[in-house]
């Protein structure tokens, strides 16, 4: 398949929703991107623009941004969706919102179009019901930045066609990732119960006196953030020793949080407005300054550590393990 010949549509145009549309175009996918507020079509060119400008400058690409920005169309009209044979969804986490831009892409795009989701909150076999062919629905869950990460989620929902789940695995290499394929639909999926479970436990840590946010932080950067771009939880038991974990589980697991009610620390924060580096009021309070470059050095970071990770994929081990076996076939000739 050749991207060139996929035109994508992306509706809703927030800091991810440009970040998608700026990983589609670098794929080389003509990109039709939907405002369905047109505030977000203030700052979406602009943040596309500076996304490919940086990524010229990493190397992601080696067009200049106005040839990839040449194959991308800013809208607010639905209508120009028909040719995509493929349409991402990238609103508010609201059924109401959702079902209403369903309607929207649905009216216009043709019925061999697949229709996605980006939500992580939202099982997709519930989103599904609220459109007319929930057989060519499916959840693409991505991280942020979008076009930098390698993490893409592939959702199917109890009604999805798992070979459309199979096309958009295969589609999305070409878009730098090293996808999964979640085959059952589950609440949050994968990523977000697992780092969900770690949000909880790091609540309870702090709320009951056991360390505090620094300390907290530190340790996840310090041990998880170590090795987590090379290994998943289960390689990481192998690397250092399954029985250590079954030991430890048998007496750790009963003490660990539970709870089913929303922590009162974040309770708080929330219900008096925090929303973190955003409004410099969160876990930790940011001036203007600071908030600034802890984004700046966000961004950075996220190319960096790309950079780095690209030197171990996930088949770094099989492609030790070939050119051993080649190298050996060669002595032996």
């Amino acid at each position: 398949m050749n991207p060139k010949d996929i035109p994508v549509g992306v509706v809703g145009l927030g800091l991810m929703g440009c970040s998608i549309a700026t990983c589609l175009l670098i794929a080389g996918h003509p990109v039709v991107a939907v405002a369905p507020i047109s505030d977000d079509l203030l700052h979406a060119y602009g943040r596309i623009y500076a996304h490919l400008k940086r990524s010229r400058e990493e190397g992601l690409i080696t067009q200049s941004p106005e040839e990839c920005l040449r194959h991308l169309t800013l809208t607010e009209d639905y209508a120009l969706l028909g040719s995509c044979g493929l349409v991402i969804e990238c609103t508010l986490e609201n059924m109401e919102i959702k079902k209403s831009v369903y309607d929207k892409i649905e009216a216009v795009i043709g019925e061999g179009s697949l229709l996605a989701s980006n939500t992580s909150a939202i099982p997709i076999s519930t989103l599904q019901k609220l459109t007319r062919h929930p057989e060519r629905f499916l959840g693409l869950h991505w991280a942020e930045p979008s076009h930098t990460t390698r993490f893409l989620e592939i959702i199917c929902g109890e009604l999805s066609d798992a070979a459309l789940a199979e096309y958009l695995y295969g589609l999305s290499h070409y878009w730098g990732k090293e996808p999964t394929l979640v085959r059952k639909d589950i609440r949050g999926f994968i990523t977000n119960r697992l780092m969900y479970a770690t949000y909880r436990e790091a609540l309870f840590l702090v709320e009951n006196g056991y360390a505090s946010v620094e300390d907290v932080d530190r340790a996840c950067r310090n041990n998880a953030g170590y090795w987590m771009t090379l290994a998943g939880v289960f390689r990481w038991m192998d690397l250092t020793g399954v029985p250590a974990y079954h030991t430890v589980m048998k007496d750790l697991l009963p003490t660990l949080s539970n709870g089913t009610e929303v922590p009162k620390l974040i309770d708080d924060i929330v219900k008096a407005g925090g929303r973190g580096v955003a409004n410099g009021k969160g876990f930790y309070e940011y001036t203007p300054e600071e908030a600034r470059l802890w984004e700046e050095t966000f961004r950075d970071f996220s190319y960096e550590i790309r950079a780095l990770a690209l030197k171990y994929p996930v088949d770094v081990v099989e492609r030790k393990l070939e050119k051993a076996v080649a190298e050996r076939k060669e002595k032996l000739s």
